[in-house]
């Protein structure tokens, strides 16, 4: 009996499972069904996304380009309410021109009667305008007449002009020749000085050879002040008085020798040291330099000299022989000179 409900049990187990196989199998291929829609609609799904991103992009770069549009359309829009605006003053601008020419107009029309008086004056005035005009080309007829005459005038000025010219020429050529002969004159009267002023210094040596204070010094003779004048003084002193008599005979046959025709003098130079003056007399160096020639010149004059061979001059101290302190310095600063040259 258990073997029988064994073998019942068995038969009941084959009885079934064919049923369940199949139902796995339907159930499988259910699912695998539906796996594969699943997959389908992703893959569907995923295209569909992708298009609606590429569409995205496009709608976005379409709203910037649209945004770019709008900007520019405001920007214009800017510009064009500006000119509008503009438009608007000039219009107002000229709408007031227009009125004013308006009442221009209408104040020229009141006028208008009064302008044909005037025409009528500005006519006459043009006629004698004419007749002046007439008169102006008589004139200038005249004055071209008149030209020229000038010209033919000035042609026989140039010809004289050139003649002159030629002649010129031939006097400058002359000139030239005097300039030469001048200058050969006066050369040979420089030379003759030259003559006269050895033989007169060479006189004065054999006068005043004999005195160690009166020096050669060059082309002139120098005294010091001690030999002619005393100290702060403008006076000759005896002893300056016999030599300027020794040098008046010298001068006074030197001018009987020089022709009267060579221009010649004597100039005296007064010199000083460096040492403020204190005398009452002469209030600087300068002025008793001066008041020394001065005294020579004249002192020479009393002895028979012509004036018009004597020049005084003063310098002060500021010609000095030497640079120093020293009291021999100033001794030989303190002088008289006398040159020979030409006037």
């Amino acid at each position: 009996m258990a073997l029988a409900l064994s073998r019942r049990r068995r038969g009941d187990d084959n009885y079934y499972w064919p049923g369940f196989v199949d139902a796995m199998a339907q159930l499988l291929l259910v699912i695998t069904f539906l796996l594969s829609v699943f997959m389908i609609a992703q893959f569907l799904l995923a295209r569909e996304i992708s298009g609606q991103d590429s569409a995205l992009s496009k709608l976005r770069a379409q709203i910037a380009e649209l945004t770019d549009l709008l900007q520019l359309e405001q920007s214009a829009k800017a510009e064009l309410e500006a000119t509008f605006a503009a438009l608007t003053d000039e219009f107002s601008t000229e709408k007031s021109k227009a009125t004013q020419l308006e009442a221009l107009l209408a104040d020229q029309a009141q006028k208008g009667s009064s302008a044909g008086s005037e025409i009528t004056g500005l006519r006459t005035a043009l006629d004698t305008e004419k007749q002046l005009s007439s008169e102006a080309l008589a004139k200038v007829e005249l004055l071209n007449q008149q030209i020229a005459a000038l010209r033919r005038q000035i042609a026989s000025l140039n010809d004289l002009l050139s003649d002159a010219e030629s002649r010129t020429k031939a006097d400058q050529t002359q000139i030239i020749d005097l300039g030469r002969r001048l200058n050969s004159a006066l050369a040979q009267r420089v030379q003759e000085l030259s003559r006269y002023r050895s033989e007169f210094f060479g006189r004065l040596r054999k006068i005043l050879s004999q005195r160690s204070d009166i020096l050669v010094v060059g082309d002139r003779f120098v005294f010091q002040s001690e030999v002619l004048f005393s100290k702060g003084s403008a006076d000759l002193n005896p002893a300056g008085e016999q030599e300027m008599t020794k040098l008046a005979e010298a001068l006074k046959s030197l001018e009987a020798e020089i022709p009267t025709d060579i221009a010649w003098v004597l100039r005296v130079d007064g010199h000083t040291d460096a040492d403020p003056i204190t005398s009452s007399t002469f209030k600087s160096n300068w002025e008793l330099s001066a008041g020394r020639a001065i005294a020579v010149v004249k002192y020479l004059i009393s002895q028979g000299v012509s004036p018009r061979h004597l020049v005084a001059a003063g310098f002060g101290e500021f010609q000095p022989i030497e640079i120093g302190e020293s009291e021999d310095t100033k001794t030989r600063n303190r002088r008289i000179e006398l040159k020979l040259t030409e006037r």
